[in-house]
């Protein structure tokens, strides 16, 4: 359990030595239970105390790595319920589940690991590839693990089937991979724990209750495999919430290490709607993996584009890197325009000068991260700020005029802009990014 800073304080040494950066121990005890800084600042901690503390601070949910090489994802390690309270850490695995029976079998696999699309300057993919042994027949189950595996290298992979004959074939095959053996249960635990650390590979336990999962997790840690994903074996949108919010909070909450691992969730229905609506809830409250039937971009798109929002830590928002870039092949008559370097809003504008079909000069000021409106709110994109980012990017050598297109959104700064900028004329754009187009053509002009 979380140690408080007095508790912390006690298995200090106590000299106030301020060698870890602190006044005093006690300041020191209390930072070291917020995790603002590191034990091993404290250069005459005992082994003894290092080792106490060291189990104190662990995480209350597990990390566990499915995979191995690039491609491999890691789950786990959560300490919030709630984002705003620090941040989620790591994002939800989504994972397309493929049978061992299915005639296109290879053919499905290809598509939903190699899917792919770009957003706000990132690639962002699926995770990897579930394979069902819907056959029952262990050499089936193998054939068709060796054919995805060759098809998709280096694709994460979670291996399903109760039989652990059926198991043991399939790792015999992929075991260096790293797979996730899905499942133990009360009837097979033992078998699946020796493959499991045999090989090993993270194990999902599976059943459908707390209690159940609660003696399972006991019995397959108590037999030496560390890396669990639990599986609440739910069927409905409520008993999968109410479970998932229940696990969640009594690891983080009551610090109850034996239900404290990444949950895994099977979202497949018979109408994608459905589906769509159980994964959203899944990676909303609070599974780790959550496992996918239809291979469906009009599926993948916007469940890759929810879990991007809400594990994008809201202190740090994606930014491009401030400076000036080119968007087409500008010349010396071409724009110029400005803009911050919040990551959504330079895609908006560069994506709507490329559609213009006029090339121009767009320059990007380092406004940590925010969007227009609240950097120049924030005191962070305002006119000395806009005429230091045009004096140090060079780009007046570039050009044959002196004409700078600023957001419609801070047309007040117009004034101070050209003070800041003498010889400069300050146009104001438009306010919102789809009008780029439309200004460029009727209003801009170099001369």
């Amino acid at each position: 359990m979380a140690l408080s800073g007095l508790q912390i304080y006690k298995l200090l040494p106590q000299t106030n030595c301020k060698e870890c950066g602190f006044p005093t121990c006690l300041a020191f005890a209390m930072k070291l239970a917020q995790k603002g800084t590191e034990l091993a600042k404290c250069p005459y901690v005992t082994d003894e105390t290092r080792v106490a503390l060291d189990a104190a601070a662990a995480p209350p949910i597990r990390l566990v790595t499915v995979g191995t090489g690039e491609r491999a994802f890691a789950v786990g390690n959560e300490t919030v319920l709630f984002r705003h309270e620090k941040t989620f850490v790591h994002q939800t695995a989504l994972l397309v589940r493929v049978h061992d029976d299915d005639a296109d079998l290879v053919e499905a696999a290809k598509l939903a690991a190699g899917y792919a699309v770009e957003r706000v300057g990132m690639t962002l993919t699926l995770d990897g590839l579930v394979i069902e042994n819907r056959s029952g027949a262990a050499a089936t189950f193998a054939k068709a693990v060796a054919a995805v595996h060759e098809a998709c290298p280096g694709a994460p992979l979670v291996l399903k089937s109760d039989d652990p004959a059926a198991i043991e074939g399939a790792l015999g095959v992929v075991g260096a991979e790293r797979p996730l053996i899905h499942a133990a249960t009360a009837a097979n635990w033992q078998a699946m724990a020796a493959l499991a650390t045999k090989h090993t590979c993270p194990l999902a336990i599976r059943a459908d209750s707390l209690d159940g999962l609660a003696e399972l997790s006991a019995q397959v840690t108590g037999a030496g495999v560390e890396d669990l994903v639990v599986d609440p074996a739910t069927q409905g949108l409520r008993d999968g919430l109410a479970l998932a919010t229940l696990l969640r909070r009594l690891a983080l909450k009551k610090n109850l290490r034996a239900l404290g691992y990444p949950i895994i969730a099977f979202a497949g229905r018979e109408a994608v709607e459905g589906e769509a609506v159980l994964a959203t809830a899944a990676i909303a409250k609070y599974a780790s993996i959550v496992v996918l039937d239809h291979i469906d971009p009009a599926l993948f798109y916007p469940l890759i584009t929810l879990r991007q929002n809400i594990y994008t830590d809201p202190q740090k928002p994606i930014q491009v890197e401030p400076k000036l870039y080119q968007v087409g092949v500008p010349t010396a008559d071409s724009p110029l325009l400005i803009t911050t370097n919040f990551s959504l809003t330079y895609f908006s504008v560069s994506g709507e000068v490329e559609s213009s079909g006029k090339p121009c000069w767009l320059l990007v000021a380092d406004a940590d991260g925010q969007s227009v409106l609240t950097s120049w709110a924030a005191g962070k994109f305002d006119a000395l700020k806009i005429a230091k980012t045009v004096k140090d990017s060079g780009v007046e050598q570039q050009l044959s005029h002196h004409k700078l297109i600023i957001p419609g959104h801070v047309a007040s700064l117009s004034g101070e802009c050209e003070e800041e900028l003498p010889g400069w004329e300050i146009m104001v754009g438009p306010r919102d990014a789809v009008d780029i187009p439309s200004y460029l053509k009727t209003v801009w002009s170099p001369s």
